[in-house]
């Protein structure tokens, strides 16, 4: 008789297990546990000081986990440095941006790369953000809100990352702009096979880009649920608490 093998379930893209953090005997970050699927756009919302920022940072490694497990595509990297986790697919865009406003578009996007990168890879994010295209002479302190969010991203992008993380990307941003990054977000998921975790309080934006909610009060997931099935008044009332 044989015995037919069995392909295992794929592991999740990212994965949080029973994660909880700390700022001195404070608990900020209380026993979290989600996934995060290959090309999924996971929304984490919640009122400032909800944990948000916190949470985003131990991912990076920029903040260290009291307890629980961090795993990229099956590998646990709770302790690894956070230079270990880009290396090993995960991209950062910090709340506030975080660009060299001294430096050129160009060299912006430059600082994300090395000698070997090809020019393709440049202009596959000016494809995808045209104004940079426009703009990569000008110094990155002299751009708009919306402007420095899409420089950040592409900078971000060209590290060839597995997953994309980004802290408040609307912060700051008309609602024109709020619209186009939403949509980029979602070519860049289709066409790059791109697994995304954002933060974020905008409603719209959330509706536009991602594809599932998790809502946080206190450091704790209080709500989950897809997209499609969102009642606005329902979230509002949960981001009220």
């Amino acid at each position: 008789m044989s015995i037919s093998a069995t392909n295992p379930a794929p592991h999740p893209m990212l994965k949080l297990t029973n994660l909880n953090v700390s700022y001195g005997q404070s608990l900020v970050i209380r026993d979290i546990s989600f996934s995060v699927q290959e090309n999924e756009i996971l929304a984490v919302m919640g009122r400032n000081g909800m944990g948000k920022t916190t949470l985003f940072k131990t991912i990076m490694g920029l903040l260290p986990a009291q307890s629980g497990r961090i795993e990229l595509q099956g590998k646990d990297i709770t302790r690894e440095r956070t230079h270990r986790r880009v290396s090993t697919g995960l991209a950062y865009v910090p709340q506030g941006r975080m660009i060299f406003s001294h430096l050129s578009v160009l060299e912006n996007l430059q600082a994300a790369t090395n000698s070997a990168t090809p020019q393709s890879a440049f202009d596959e994010m000016y494809a995808l953000f045209p104004v940079l295209h426009e703009m990569r002479s000008r110094k990155g302190g002299n751009l708009s809100g919306g402007q420095q969010q899409q420089l950040a991203i592409a900078r971000a992008l060209l590290t060839n990352p597995k997953v994309l993380v980004l802290d408040e990307p609307t912060e700051g941003i008309q609602p024109s702009i709020i619209k186009e990054i939403a949509r980029t977000l979602r070519k860049i998921r289709d066409f790059r096979k791109l697994t995304i975790l954002v933060s974020e309080q905008v409603l719209s934006f959330v509706a536009d880009a991602c594809d599932r909610i998790l809502v946080i009060q206190r450091g704790a997931i209080i709500h989950e649920e897809p997209v499609g099935d969102m009642k606005d008044s329902a979230v509002r009332k949960l981001l009220a608490i």
